[in-house]
């Protein structure tokens, strides 16, 4: 897991490509910034450590990272940590899946999903929204 590091104005010496393959973990004030700069679908995963679901879907949350390397980046929030992120979003329940295009969220999805689900809704979302 990468942590994107507070004050950064935006990612230094790292490129892109270097944070594609694995989640960043963003806080409130970095989440803005890095939606706007990525340029391609991000999707920010609303999680908390004492979650169960969130901490089951971490392994496939980084699996889909790799697997959409070049299209799509994963974050994370902790809403423990970003709870105004958390109600700026309207999250009331946790894991929440959010997608967002050039800074836009385009679609989400609540509580624990099943790996090839997720892969075949991130594929249909890509798929819309670049058509």
């Amino acid at each position: 897991m990468f942590e994107l590091p507070v004050g950064s104005t935006l990612l230094g010496n790292l490129e892109w490509t270097d944070l594609m393959s694995s989640p960043i973990d963003l806080l409130a004030q970095q989440f803005d910034t890095f939606l706007r700069a990525n340029g391609r679908f991000v999707l920010v995963d609303f999680w908390a450590p004492w979650c169960g679901p969130c901490n089951s879907l971490a392994p496939r949350l980084a699996a889909l990272a790799q697997e959409f390397s070049g299209r799509l980046s994963v974050a994370k929030v902790n809403v423990d940590q970003s709870p105004d992120l958390a109600r700026r979003f309207g999250i009331r329940g946790i894991p929440a899946l959010l997608l967002f295009k050039d800074g836009k969220l385009v679609d989400q999805r609540v509580g624990a999903q099943n790996g090839d689900r997720l892969a075949e809704w991130i594929g249909s979302v890509l798929a819309r929204e670049t058509s």
